[in-house]
């Protein structure tokens, strides 16, 4: 029988009784039969069929055996004694992906029927593939080499001589084709129309001689090819970045969030011994679905500079931690609180930005702001905000807008000490010839730039795979960043050396762990009341942040 139910919005779905391999079960009116196989626990093998694309059921792996319910003379389905109907199953196998459930279907997707196809159609696929996995960059995560050993005979029937496709074809500014090893999936095709908004990838000519190519006179350079890498399940596109630089299986995969923008996209981070080799995005309907930009994906090799800041330094000389962290604390502690500053960052933490909110009470400093980034956006995942967490500077009231009296200050000599954090005051509208003549500059950071030289107290930070905490994003959803790996040198968290500095200053006990600083963070902020970092979840939560608490 036919049921309905109520979604959130308050709207019905239909519920639809399906039979999947001799269990009855409901699914929402649309969803796809391979849908509602592999949510009733019975993966189907399949290629071509991608959640987030249409279905063009080209590849035939998810082949699975139809039972029609058996109608009697009234035309009705006949029961059986469970109260469901009788299926007649179909000797024929049809593709799973591309059906949607109908009320009293039955699906087998197992039975010798649908192993006999699921064995054909990997000998198809492997009649004209290249026996090169030893040197394939997709070893380790092909589904080709992945299915061939599990649905496939183990041994070939063809003799003749393999038909020959174009190997290392340069498409586009990241990806190389190779096309001998293309399946046909049309993956990439139906991601860069449907997905990209950019239609320049395609099929040409027919039966064994069909390769994939860009269409004439053009090439793969949109921002989100990268993303054709992902999806692709064989190793016919690949990136050039990645290309021969590690196997998958040596990588610690480690899941993050990106911080080039404010949309905090889902990310992978895949590293082996302290070093990044790849960054993926990881699938979250709520804020990027599957996908990433090239632009934000690439821009890790920084944290591998050999020019990070790995020390502390006092006047220019190396020091240790506690001589830096007493000399910072006495520097700014011998200015009135009325001549002091505070520049933090909106690519902060949360818990970073809370612990600077502390730290700049406790020195009585009123004057404080963080650095907008604003940009333009792509109106897909790269937002008009540059800054991975201004929303979280809002509602920890960081964001003041007092930037440019600050350095009205530092020019005028209004302001003697300033505190920068995670930025260049270069970039806030203050001279160079005026930090140079602040009576302190305390920076806090993990590259040089034009502030650092001129650094009182230079403090080395860690980067944003080497560190853990939380952010809001431009939707207001909370999100964890985790640590990948670790900070080089004696670079330390920043939280932890925000503590130390509020514990010099006044004397008061610090905190021990960044969950105790969510903690404590989550008690004084309503938005976050009941939260932990650990509840946060790999997914995020989404906040209630009012009018208020966006001005804050």
């Amino acid at each position: 029988m036919t049921t309905t139910a109520t979604a959130p919005n308050s709207t019905e779905v239909q519920m639809i009784n399906v039979q999947v391999d001799g269990e009855w079960r409901q699914f929402p009116k649309g969803t796809r039969l391979i849908e509602a196989c592999m949510k009733s626990g019975h993966y189907v093998p399949h290629y071509c069929y991608h959640p987030k694309l249409s279905s063009p059921g080209n590849c035939r792996m998810c082949l699975v055996q139809l039972g029609m319910p058996k109608m009697g003379p009234d035309r009705k389905p006949e029961l059986g004694e469970d109260g469901k109907p009788v299926l007649n199953w179909s000797p024929r196998p049809a593709i799973s992906c591309a059906m949607e459930v109908s009320e009293g279907l039955g699906v087998r997707t197992q039975g010798a029927l649908v192993e006999e196809c699921r064995n054909g159609v990997m000998e198809f696929l492997l009649i004209n593939h290249p026996l090169d996995c030893p040197i394939c960059d997709q070893a380790g995560e092909c589904r080709l080499q992945e299915f061939s050993v599990e649905y496939g005979k183990g041994e070939s029937r063809f003799i003749e001589e393999k038909v020959k496709k174009p190997k290392r074809v340069d498409i586009g500014q990241n990806i190389v084709l190779d096309d001998e090893r293309c399946i046909m999936c049309s993956r990439c095709i139906r991601f860069m129309k449907e997905v990209a908004q950019d239609d320049v990838l395609g099929f040409v000519n027919r039966g064994s001689h069909t390769t994939l190519t860009v269409y004439p006179g053009k090439r793969l350079d949109n921002n989100y090819s990268l993303n054709t890498v992902d999806i692709c399940p064989v190793g016919a596109l690949t990136s050039k970045d990645f290309r021969f630089k590690m196997r998958v299986w040596f990588l610690k995969e480690t899941k993050s969030i990106d911080v080039n923008c404010g949309t905090g996209t889902n990310i992978v981070i895949s590293s082996r011994e302290g070093v990044i080799h790849r960054i993926t995005p990881r699938e979250n309907d709520f804020v990027n679905s599957c996908w990433m930009p090239d632009s934000h994906r690439l821009n890790f090799k920084y944290l591998h500079d050999d020019a990070r800041l790995k020390a502390p330094l006092v006047a220019n000389t190396p020091a240790s931690w506690t001589q830096a962290i007493t000399a910072a604390a006495a520097q700014l502690k011998a200015i009135e609180p009325a001549r002091l500053a505070l520049i933090a960052s909106a690519r902060m933490t949360n818990e970073e930005l809370f612990l600077a909110r502390r730290l700049a009470t406790a020195l009585g400093i009123t004057q404080f702001d963080v650095l907008s980034r604003p940009q333009e956006g792509d109106g897909f995942l790269i937002a008009n905000d540059g800054n991975p967490n201004t929303s979280g500077a809002k509602l920890l009231g960081l964001a003041t807008g007092q930037l440019s009296s600050i350095a009205t200050g530092v020019a005028s000599g209004a302001i003697r000490g300033l505190l920068v954090l995670g930025e260049d005051a270069t970039k806030c509208g203050i001279a160079e010839g005026d930090l140079a003549r602040l009576d302190a500059l305390v920076a806090l950071d993990i590259l040089p730039n034009r502030t650092t030289p001129r650094a009182s107290v230079l403090l080395p930070a860690s980067g944003f795979a080497e560190k853990r905490g939380s952010m809001i994003n431009l939707a207001g959803r909370i999100q964890r960043l985790n640590r990948a790996i670790p900070a080089p040198g004696q670079a330390r968290d920043d939280w932890e050396i925000l503590r130390d500095l509020i514990v010099a200053v006044g004397g008061q006990n610090g905190v021990y762990s960044v969950e105790e600083v969510f903690k404590t963070m989550a008690a004084e902020i309503p938005a976050l009341k009941g939260l932990s970092l650990a509840g946060i979840g790999d997914l995020g939560v989404e906040l209630a942040l009012g009018e208020a608490a966006a001005r804050r």
